[in-house]
């Protein structure tokens, strides 16, 4: 039996779709947007946090905890979100979540204004946001695919990256402006006041029908039904595992961003453009992948993660600002080629009645990201930062060749695999 099934139009058959063709999709622009205003609240976050963490502390350890904190939630609850996913009504799952993220970034804020914020207190905040995060991943993106399908699949998750990495560069340029301009507590204002907005978008979006939803079995059993697809659906766990590593050895260098840019002399701005450097980069590879449909889909994902990988060398041992900056825009463009195509290689090996739990899965190698950032935290507190940075980045080259020679599957996915209803 093969690992996935074959659409009904091979991939020389299919009608070449525009880059923005999903925007004809009704609904799919307000949940789009709502998407990218959302993740501009999750990295105006994640800036404000390890900013603020490392004024306060500068510890990169402690700054690196911010991070693990931040992301801990994608370990630890996503099959729970995979399931509440394929339970319960996505939209209004993710609007829930945004109804509790507001008022807390509004107390955050005034806290910091009066000086009574504590280390602690963030790491709550930030465990919650990621909270959050969990259940945007698995609700938000399962409901992309029911509003557009499979023919419309490759272009909306493209534009679903396109939003992750056009929020990483709105939040972390907001975040670094508004501590400029009004200091970082009044910054945590405009974390509420956006996502208050991005509920009022998602408003008049109404819930698709979807056909295949599954049986009312206990939430126990989808539970495990999710955990059980590490043994039986080999195409998604070579993709996850490709996910762990590019969570554990690339991506984590986010927190320490901040670090990286002080010893730069960089200001709080450039700081956040430092850091937006990445989701800029992410919106160039991921607007590729939309214009481009690539028709191999696995090879684009594993040469995303190689470049993106190879790049932060430069970005960690380079002495200026802007060549930096240019260094991990670059790196940025690869983790936009591998993000654009990540979440469609696991909704199109998984069956329909799944693909929530499947999602699930995949924040849970996302989850590897919080254990990563702890790692680089500790060899970063011991031998600094850019020597952890290097260390990381070519561990994680090694780990990805021995992955994908083990479990070559992801090699062979195309734009012609897609599982059985």
């Amino acid at each position: 039996m093969s690992l996935t099934g074959r659409s009904e139009l091979s991939n020389s058959q299919q009608p070449k779709l525009q880059p923005f063709s999903a925007f004809s999709i009704r609904y799919f622009p307000s949940v789009w947007l709502g998407g990218l205003i959302w993740h501009l609240c999750r990295w105006g976050v994640a800036f404000l946090g390890t900013y603020l963490i490392n004024d306060m502390t500068g510890s990169p350890r402690l700054v690196q905890l911010a991070g693990t904190v931040l992301y801990a939630p994608l370990l630890l609850g996503g099959v729970l979100g995979g399931v509440i996913s394929d339970r319960f009504d996505r939209l209004r799952t993710v609007q829930v979540q945004m109804l509790v993220i507001g008022p807390l970034s509004v107390l955050i804020g005034l806290l910091v204004r009066a000086e009574r914020i504590e280390v602690w207190m963030l790491y709550l905040y930030m465990f919650v946001m990621g909270i959050g995060w969990v259940t945007d991943m698995t609700s938000r993106r399962a409901l992309v695919f029911d509003l557009v399908g499979p023919a419309r699949l490759d272009n909306a998750m493209a534009m679903e990256s396109l939003s992750l990495s056009g929020g990483m560069v709105l939040g972390a340029l907001v975040g670094g402006s508004a501590v400029e301009l009004v200091g970082v507590g009044s910054a945590y204002f405009f974390i509420a006041g956006f996502t208050v907005l991005a509920l009022l978008i998602l408003l008049p979006v109404k819930s698709p029908p979807v056909v295949s939803r599954p049986s009312p079995a206990s939430a126990r059993s989808d539970f495990t039904d999710g955990l059980r697809m590490l043994r039986t659906n080999q195409g998604v766990v070579s993709v996850l595992g490709v996910t762990v590593i590019a969570n554990f050895f690339l991506f984590a260098y986010f927190p320490l961003v901040p670090v990286v840019a002080e010893g730069l002399g960089a200001a709080p701005f450039h700081v956040g453009l430092l850091l937006a450097g990445t989701g800029i980069g992410m919106m160039i590879g991921s607007l590729a992948v939309a214009r481009w449909a690539p028709y191999r889909r696995g090879h684009v994902y594993l040469l995303g993660l190689a470049a993106a990988l190879v790049m932060v060398v430069p970005f960690a041992t380079v002495s200026t600002y802007y060549l930096a900056l240019a260094a991990i825009i670059a790196s940025g463009i690869g983790s936009g080629f591998f993000g654009a195509t990540q979440s469609t290689l696991v909704v199109t090996a998984s069956p329909v009645a799944s693909r929530g739990r499947a999602l699930g899965l995949l924040s849970m190698a996302i989850g590897a990201l919080p254990v990563g950032m702890y790692f680089l935290g500790e060899v970063a507190e011991r031998w600094g930062a850019s020597t952890a940075l290097v260390a990381n980045a070519v561990a994680g080259a090694i780990a990805l060749s021995v992955w994908v020679l083990r479990r070559p599957e992801v090699r062979r996915m195309t734009t012609d695999d897609i599982s059985p209803l």
